[in-house]
């Protein structure tokens, strides 16, 4: 199959724009824009409806869970994909109702369970033998027939990805292995406890740029639906893919368009269902792919100091005001990013140097290395980093006691809303306490 050319449209502040949300709002900063989230949404759910009109798009929350992002993707039809209690809560507090979100999690606690279910939960993602003894006892009356129960699997797929965001192999904390009958038995225990087994649901890993893993995920998936009507008597309504789908976090990630990815993901689902009889739902959960272009993080330049270096000679460190606590994906997964400057102190054109942008942090804090910057960049200038929609607020925290960002969304018609504050030292302060005697 020949993708796409991918084009570059990702979301970048003017020089203009920099300068006014810096004054106004501090840095480290991050700013998502509303029109840009929106229409990434509307692109996606156009391409997968195209390839399928029985459809359906969940926002994976644990992406960005910011409770203004979560309203928008709900508001543009899009369900809510939710990893915990405080997930939940956040949507049903966005307005969204707990019949259109769905609950994951390897070890969900019974109380999480139960806040779920009286809270209308659509369908919950039972991903192990516990799990499903616990639904039997919660689920009763009404609210048996009601809420939706759907089986993880694990599909025995290897993707190519970080180790730490591969979700889908044979030895996996999370779901139901096909391989060793765990799948199978667990789709019996379902239908013979009368719960309302709605379906199935695999996810292989995350930032997945080879869709040859979605694809074997898709077919597996599939196949295994077919297995348990023949096998079992049950006919799967609902089928889920899980997300994956990568993006360009720099120019040499080269992910497949949206339109080609899930009319891949269509056509192997329904080429290996043909003549079964079965005729689901299908579903994906995007995560990354929706929000990650449409967010930026803009830092302040506050040091910069070159240094004698065994591998490159001299290493120059450009130190940031942020760091660790507000993007710990480098130092969790080497992840790399497109990093550029904004507003310079002139217009003139110095070249390039090639700097480690570094945290302030008690730790080696790279958060960039090897990055193409001005030569004449200097301390005061701002700097922004493209691709931080997804998994950096939500894995944000107040490491070295140093305040959270603060969000503001760019909304459609250009003005700007704070959608989530800045950390204040009497939050930060406020879960410790002092004993008397120490006092």
């Amino acid at each position: 199959m020949i993708s796409s050319p991918i084009l570059d449209t990702r979301f970048r502040l003017s020089e203009s724009l920099a300068l006014e949300l810096a004054k106004t709002y501090g840095t480290p900063l991050y700013v998502v824009d509303e029109q840009h989230f929106r229409e990434r949404i509307r692109g996606y759910l156009s391409a997968f409806r195209a390839a399928y009109d029985r459809s359906e798009i969940s926002l994976a929350s644990k992406a960005n869970s910011t409770m203004a992002l979560v309203k928008i993707a709900y508001q543009e039809g899009c369900t809510i994909d939710v990893a915990s209690e405080g997930e939940f809560r956040v949507a049903l507090a966005a307005g969204v109702p707990g019949s259109k979100c769905h609950l994951h999690g390897n070890n969900k606690q019974r109380d999480e369970i139960e806040f779920a279910i009286a809270n209308g939960i659509g369908h919950i993602v039972a991903d192990c033998f516990e799990e499903i003894e616990i639904l039997d006892e919660l689920l009763q009356g009404e609210q048996r027939s009601k809420t939706k129960v759907v089986l993880r699997l694990a599909p025995g797929v290897d993707p190519h990805t970080h180790a730490k965001m591969s979700t889908g192999q044979a030895d996996t904390k999370f779901g139901f292995n096909i391989v060793d009958g765990a799948a199978e038995k667990a789709t019996a225990r379902c239908l013979e406890l009368g719960l309302n087994l709605y379906g199935f649901h695999c996810h292989v890993g995350s930032q997945l740029l080879d869709p040859e893993a979605q694809r074997s995920g898709g077919e597996l998936i599939a196949r295994f639906a077919i297995d348990m009507k023949q096998r079992q008597g049950y006919r799967a309504e609902y089928l889920n893919v899980g997300g994956g789908l990568g993006v360009a976090y720099t120019s040499n990630d080269q992910p497949m368009g949206m339109e080609d990815y899930c009319r891949l993901i269509v056509q192997t689902v329904l080429a290996t269902l043909e003549g079964s009889g079965i005729d689901p739902v299908l579903g994906q959960e995007p995560g990354r792919s929706l929000v990650a272009e449409s967010g930026v993080t803009l830092y302040r330049v506050g040091v910069i100091k070159t240094v004698p270096s065994q591998a490159v000679g001299l290493r120059t460190y450009v130190a940031v005001d942020g760091g660790l606590s507000d993007n710990p994906r480098p130092a969790l997964y080497g992840s790399k990013y497109t990093v550029e400057r904004v507003a310079p102190r002139n217009s003139g054109s110095s070249g390039v140097q090639t700097v480690t942008v570094s945290g302030k942090h008690c730790e080696t804090d790279k958060l960039f290395e090897d990055t193409p910057l001005p030569a004449d960049l200097a301390v005061g200038d701002l700097i922004q980093v493209l691709f931080t929609g997804a998994y950096n607020s939500t894995m944000a925290s107040n490491y070295n006691r140093y305040p959270r960002p603060a969000t503001v969304l760019i909304r459609s018609d250009g003005t700007k809303a704070i959608i989530q504050r800045r950390d204040s030292w009497d939050e930060m302060l406020a879960r410790d306490i002092l004993p008397d005697d120490l006092g």
